[in-house]
């Protein structure tokens, strides 16, 4: 069996930019300390969210970076392709988004319309699982 550590240009590309983004998962990891730390405003809600947005950003961005070693041992083109190597990587945005943008303002409880955006990356994230999985069982 012949194998190949070297990672094709789209993975290396994207695995680059992923990188750059657990940056901004660290950031946030100072955040989340001044919240459960009391040192800004904000309801039990809004920190239990704060919580579930920072924690899927981090765990679906690494879970972005294995994704591109596994696509590069696909036969996939075209759009599948796409959508094994970066639907991780785009739930991985609007996952957290959904989460963070549906708790901001002063005292919310609940959260608004833009938890939308948590079943739209949900979706996108099993998408890119399932043609990545296909991909990996079929190829040859």
């Amino acid at each position: 069996m012949e194998t190949s550590l070297a990672l094709s240009a789209d993975s290396r590309q994207l695995a680059g930019i992923l990188l750059l983004a657990l940056v901004t998962v660290e950031t946030g990891g100072m955040y989340m300390v001044k919240l459960v730390r009391g040192g800004a405003g904000a309801t039990p809600f809004q920190i239990s969210f704060a919580r579930a947005g920072h924690a899927h950003a981090g765990v679906l961005l690494i879970l972005a970076l294995v994704c591109q070693v596994l696509a590069d041992s696909t036969t996939q083109s075209g759009f599948i392709d796409w959508l094994s190597r970066s639907g991780v990587a785009v739930a991985a945005l609007l996952m957290p988004a959904g989460f963070f943008f549906s708790s901001m303002g002063n005292g919310r409880e609940r959260p608004n319309g833009l938890i939308a955006l948590v079943f739209v990356g949900a979706f996108v994230l099993a998408a890119g699982l399932v043609s990545l999985g296909i991909g990996l069982l079929t190829a040859g």
